[in-house]
Parts: C-alpha cells; structure tokens; sequence
C-alpha cells in the first residue's frame, strides 16, 4: 500500500472503490483500520480513503517523537490529497481527526468541496463554542474512557468488538495524552465562510463527549452548514452502530457533491 511524504512523515494511505471521494480522518485511538466498517460499506459508490496520521498506525515519523504537535496532522491530511489528485473531496473527521480534517479543508479548496466535523467542533475558534465544549468536556471526564465513546449496552453485547474496539489503539505509538495544540488557533467563522468550502457537522444522541446542544449550536453560528444527529449513538458512532453512520455520511456525500457555486 502507498506512503507519501509529509514535512519528512511517510504518511501511509489507502484508495478502494470508485466515485465521488470521501477521506476519513481517525481520531485519537484509530488509524486507517478502524474504518473498516465503512470502507466495505461505501467503496461500491464512492473512491474511499484512509489514511493514517503522524504517531498513528503505519505512518512513520522522521525521528521518534513523545510528542505530537497536532496542528502538523492537517500536513499528513493535504499530502494524501495531492498525491492522489483528488478534486471534490469531502473530508470526514472523527473526534480530534476533524480539526486536521477542517484546516486541511481550508489550506486545499480547490480539492476539497466538504468537511464533515464527526463529534467535534474541529477547532473552531469561537468564544461561545470553546465554553460549551469546555463544560462538556468536564462532564466527560468524570466517566472511565471506554464509557465515552461506546454505549454500557454494546460492550455488554458485543465483548468481541469492544476488545477489538480498545485494541486499535494498540498499534499507535502517539497516545491521546501525547497530543499538543489540539485547540490552539483555529480557524474562525469569517475563515470557514470565506473558503467557500461546506461545513457538516456529524453527531450522536448519546454522545458523552459532545453534546447535541453544543453541536447544534455550532451548526446555527456557522453559515449555511448541514447537522446530521443519529438518534441513540455514541460518540464511537463509526464502531459501534455503522450501519446509521454509513447511511449518514452517504447521504451527505450526495447532498454536499454540487458545485460550491450553487450551494
């Protein structure tokens, strides 16, 4: 399977199926295998690539890092969509993989028609957003991190896929604790509306990481934006009900495939 450099990362990628393009972005304990669910469901229709961010999975930093500056990732992101000269691309990010997703959304324009910001707000720098997450994010964290991101009733149901679920993150050498600048400097409702590029912003009901009410919010501040909520889904929404998350991210494919001028 290919690599391509980035800023001195062999970044490694994955391109199956044909049709409009969709890249996912993993978040912080996946890398290009976790959307395994998706890539079977969708390579029918549409061109699906993965890809696996610096410290992530097989992509191979240029010296050992124990630290990741994540306003790098969105680099790892661009360079895949050069190499393989995608035009109308629409970026879909889960959790931290859609702050990469947005700016890589912003910094290529002319390849990018959509970003999908998959329970996140993908950095957006806002003072009322940036509260609301903040509260969300201290009710998060009161809860053991696998509570997080999937439902109690699927890891009593479905052992083997929450074992498989904590394993992915296994074959990472970055850790969520290893990532820096998450947050910091990111792009502001004028630069977003200014690119011309659509904004989606993709949730669970039952997110425990980010609330409905902070998603919908952003949706109302960002200009023109599409809001999908999946009904009883977690925040691992892509692992743990694919089916509805496949649904969603086709339908927004198709929605947001016009061109930017007639949006």
């Amino acid at each position: 399977m290919p690599h391509v450099d980035s800023d001195g990362a062999s970044v490694y990628y994955e391109r199956h199926g044909s049709g409009p393009a969709i890249v996912f972005v993993h978040g912080s304990g996946g890398n290009h295998a976790a959307w395994w669910q998706q890539v079977a469901a969708l390579r029918d229709e549409f061109t699906v690539v993965t890809l696996d961010l610096r410290g992530f999975g097989n992509t191979e930093p240029d010296v050992r890092q124990t630290e990741f500056d994540s306003q790098s990732f969105y680099a790892d992101v661009v360079a895949v969509l050069d190499r393989e000269e995608l035009t109308d691309a629409m970026l879909v990010g889960q959790s931290i993989g859609s702050i990469a997703a947005l700016r890589a959304g912003l910094v290529r324009p002319g390849r990018v028609g959509s970003v999908v910001l998959g329970h996140s707000l993908g950095g957006i720098s806002h003072p009322e957003l940036k509260e609301l997450a903040a509260a969300d994010r201290a009710e998060a964290v009161k809860l053991p991190v696998v509570d997080r991101l999937l439902t109690r009733r699927f890891q009593q149901e479905r052992a083997d896929l929450t074992l498989l679920f904590r394993q992915m993150g296994t074959f990472n050498t970055a850790t969520m604790q290893d990532l820096r600048n998450l947050d910091t400097d990111g792009p502001g409702l004028e630069e977003i509306q200014d690119s011309g590029v659509r904004i989606a912003f993709l949730a669970g009901e039952r997110d425990a990481v980010l609330g409905v009410e902070t998603v919908t919010r952003a949706h109302e501040l960002v200009a023109g934006s599409h809001l999908e909520i999946v009904p009883g889904a977690p925040h691992s929404m892509y692992w743990e009900t694919p089916q509805a998350y496949n649904a969603a991210v086709a339908r927004l494919r198709r929605t947001l495939t016009a061109p930017k001028e007639a949006a």
